[in-house]
């Protein structure tokens, strides 16, 4: 990365055209620390490779393979976002599609731009960016002193219960729950909430390290062990001597260094690659995930023997659907937290407006309603807000989350707007669609993913191919 002493913020900028990239880069360049990458693959390479996480990322939504189409786009964002939950992206897409934009934030992106834009547009956008993201980071380190949690509700009442009781034992616990959730802070709580808080609390992403390197990065490596090994390293299990050691996205671990942290937590007892000498660890180990575990064991790609270690004990931070009228504390929590930091008052919802709020899923959990407030704020400062402009934010749900959204069922229907034929298919193409870009075209795993048999698929996309020539000619 160049321009390095300048300490300017990191930016990954990925996008199939070399000229897009290249004027980007001139336009961008006095400003930010400038990492470019043409696909997915190349971008997620890029980044495991660089000693520090690029603080912001600009993505276009349609990549290779599929540039005609946001998939690729959407799978770069959760997996930015898996390897580093603290990037901010800004996705740009030449399709000016706001249910595109809508999903792109529901997965964790801070903005959506639309092609073509203006240099300085974008710029002010990601200096939005970048202002939010270190207040995060300041506000992360506060939150870790006062555990962080905000809710009142009884899941988050019952998760309290069990830090307080699960704090000050030595054994592992494994906690599990979606992307966005808060896992982190819940980590962090855990540590704080033990006999020791001031010894360390050091985190790895297992996602986010390359496998080649995540054995060194764990438990050290002797000078001269392997090509580039020019002194001796301290692994992260020394580092968290006699404190807490976080292993986030626990199911990406390679099998083989599952074997090693098994025998860590059976007896204590590790090497540093390249040495002889057994060392042991002190340090308490708290792993979380947002796979299925026991999926994963039935797949042969997680240790049985390793899950029971690590679930000792076992905290399941809840959704944010799951939460109720957190959704509203949540809001003003962010509210207070990032009026001083924008500058700006912060807006309120009138009575439409909350009951909108409180019955949006968010999908992306608190990340996504994060977010949300800071867009909402940035664009209404000071503002009482109707329902229509918060649904703006919101991701477009493919059913309704209870019976509200019969009212528009009921219109469509006596106004003769509407074709079940036409909704269940297009349902049907969007997440037939959905899971072969996850699975990279293999039918099996696209199955797998839908939750049917692969005949069953098979004859679903039958169907779609039949019901589209059917509807070509009429």
């Amino acid at each position: 990365m160049k321009n390095l002493h300048l300490n300017l913020p990191s930016l990954l900028i990925v996008d199939d055209d070399p000229l897009i990239r290249d004027s980007l880069n001139l336009a961008l360049a006095d400003e930010f620390d400038i990492v470019l990458a043409e696909d997915r693959a190349q971008a997620i390479r890029l980044v495991r490779g660089l000693a520090e996480p690029p603080a912001l990322a600009l993505v276009d939504l349609g990549l290779p393979p599929t540039p005609h189409r946001p998939q690729e786009g959407f799978r770069l964002i959760a997996e930015l976002l898996a390897h580093s939950p603290h990037i901010k992206i800004i996705t740009l897409s030449g399709q000016n599609d706001e249910g595109n934009a809508r999903h792109a934030r529901a997965l964790g992106a801070f903005e959506f731009v639309a092609k073509p834009c203006r240099p300085e547009a974008l710029r002010d956008q990601l200096r939005a960016a970048w202002i939010a993201r270190r207040g995060e980071r300041k506000a992360a380190a506060q939150n870790e002193a006062r555990l962080g949690l905000v809710g009142e509700s009884p899941a988050i009442e019952a998760m309290r219960s069990q830090i307080k009781l699960y704090a000050n034992t030595p054994y592992p616990v494994l906690i599990q729950g979606e992307s966005g959730s808060g896992k982190e802070l819940v980590a962090a709580a855990l540590h704080q909430s033990g006999a020791n808080p001031a010894a360390p609390l050091v985190a790895v992403n297992c996602a986010a390290i390359a496998a080649n390197l995540l054995e060194s990065t764990l438990f050290g490596h002797a000078k001269g062990a392997f090509t580039g090994a020019t002194a001796a390293q301290v692994g992260f299990f020394e580092k968290a001597e006699q404190g807490t050691l976080f292993l986030d996205e626990i199911g990406e671990l390679p099998l083989e260094l599952q074997a090693k942290l098994l025998r860590v937590l059976e007896n204590g007892e590790y090497q540093r690659v390249g040495e002889t000498a057994t060392r042991r660890s002190t340090a308490r180990i708290v792993a979380a995930t947002n796979r299925v575990l026991a999926q994963a064991m039935r797949e042969g790609t997680f240790r049985a023997d390793l899950f029971h270690r690590l679930s000792v004990f076992t905290i399941n931070v809840p959704p944010l659907r799951a939460l109720g009228a957190d959704k509203l504390r949540l809001l003003d929590h962010f509210c207070a937290e990032y009026t001083a930091q924008l500058q700006a008052p912060c807006f309120t919802l009138d009575e439409a407006a909350q009951d909108v709020w409180l019955r949006y899923p968010f999908p992306g959990n608190t990340r996504e309603l994060r977010n949300i407030v800071i867009r909402l704020m940035t664009r209404y400062p000071g503002a009482r807000l109707n329902a229509t402009q918060v649904e703006a934010e919101f991701d477009p749900q493919p059913v309704p989350v209870d019976g509200a959204a019969s009212a528009d069922a009921q219109t469509r229907l006596l106004l003769g707007d509407f074709n079940l034929d036409d909704l269940l298919m297009g349902y049907t193409r969007t997440y037939i669609d959905t899971a072969m870009a996850l699975a990279q075209g293999n039918v099996s795993e696209a199955a797998k993913l839908l939750g049917i048999a692969r005949t069953t698929l098979y004859s679903r996309m039958d169907a779609l191919q039949k019901y589209k020539s059917q509807q070509s000619n009429q």
